[in-house]
């Protein structure tokens, strides 16, 4: 019975798992993939909360995708 629902939770596990990492953000740096192509371009040689404080300070030069995704993740979504 036990390896029964060893194999139960493992086969479930498997399955819950592609569905939990395609809800995480993409791109490095904490980033969203629609920041990747706005991270490279102003703030490529900064990681981290340098990348951070790079991409808050041309927050004005930024892509609308960007600039969406950025308002979408500051209210929690």
């Amino acid at each position: 019975m036990r390896i029964t629902t060893m194999l139960v939770a493992a086969a479930w596990i498997a399955a819950a798992a592609p569905t939990a990492f395609a809800q995480a953000p993409q791109g490095g740096g904490g980033g969203m993939a629609a920041c990747r192509d706005d991270a490279q371009k102003f703030c490529a040689d900064k990681t981290g909360p340098d990348r951070r404080a790079c991409m808050e300070a041309n927050k004005d030069k930024l892509s609308d995708a960007c600039k969406a995704a950025r308002a979408a993740r500051a209210q929690g979504q």
